[in-house]
């Protein structure tokens, strides 16, 4: 019987805790700095909010997507 390599499972949730960690980071910087912000800009204009929350969201994915990468890679190299 084959061993099995339990790097990539060990891999798979270090990058799974690692991005819920600065996912969690974000969100609590995002509502604790901008809620008062965006609540006025729901209540005033529409057309703005919808334009931030849609440019917060890609911002998001982008930003979070590249600190993501940036740390595992800086942890693979680490580890060789």
């Amino acid at each position: 019987m084959k061993k099995t390599s339990r790097r990539p499972l060990f891999l798979a949730a270090l990058e799974l805790a690692v991005y819920a960690a600065v996912v969690a980071a974000y969100v609590f910087l995002v509502l604790h700095l901008l809620s008062d912000w965006l609540k006025q800009l729901w209540s005033d204009r529409r057309d703005v909010y919808a334009f931030v929350a849609i440019s917060l969201m890609i911002v998001q994915a982008i930003g979070l997507e590249g600190i993501t990468s940036f740390l595992l890679w800086f942890l693979r190299q680490r580890r060789r």
